[in-house]
């Protein structure tokens, strides 16, 4: 299928500019924090909710931001904050009150010259093209945030899968932490 073929190489061509320091900084942060939060609207959201379920079954204290239960956030406690434009109210929102209460926050972005990106402690530059379609993106035949959605996701599971394996953690661990009630 030619979409498919296009949807690919366009993902490669982001995916080839990740930064491997950013990674670290990113993997590093999560190792650290004793409790994680993570934010993000609309796809971009789906994307991180998505990510803390992983977390969650590696064994990280996490929580989605915005949640019923989610609990008070501490000085401390760790948020990674996932935005394309870096300028989405609710996120950068959530960011400014994070980084005032002493938590560490990390952006996932498009671009990390942003509002969002001047409040993390760690920018990731996921280079995609998002909804807005600014200036200096990447071009993408896709519509709206697909592409940096997409890239995001595969960034997110390239994180888990370092972390499975700094952890040593088994697939049958995980599994145990999965949801049974399904």
């Amino acid at each position: 299928m030619n979409e498919a073929d296009a949807i690919v190489r366009e993902m490669d061509a982001v995916l080839g500019s990740l930064r491997d320091q950013e990674i670290d900084l990113f993997v590093q942060s999560i190792l650290a924090a004793k409790r994680v939060f993570v934010v993000g609207e609309g796809r971009t959201g789906l994307m991180m909710k998505s990510f803390a379920m992983r977390l969650m079954h590696m064994g990280f204290c996490v929580f989605v931001a915005g949640e019923t239960i989610t609990p008070a956030m501490r000085a401390g406690d760790l948020l990674i904050a996932g935005s394309g434009s870096g300028s989405t109210q609710s996120v950068l929102h959530t960011a400014r009150t994070a980084a005032t209460l002493g938590a560490h926050v990390i952006a996932a972005t498009a671009h990390p010259e942003s509002h969002l990106g001047g409040l993390a402690e760690t920018a990731v530059h996921i280079a995609a093209a998002t909804k807005g379609r600014l200036e200096g993106e990447t071009v993408s035949a896709q519509p709206l945030g697909s592409l940096f959605d997409q890239c995001l996701h595969v960034v997110l599971d390239a994180i888990c899968l370092r972390l499975v394996s700094m952890l040593h953690e088994k697939p049958e661990n995980l599994l145990e932490r999965h949801t049974n009630i399904e």
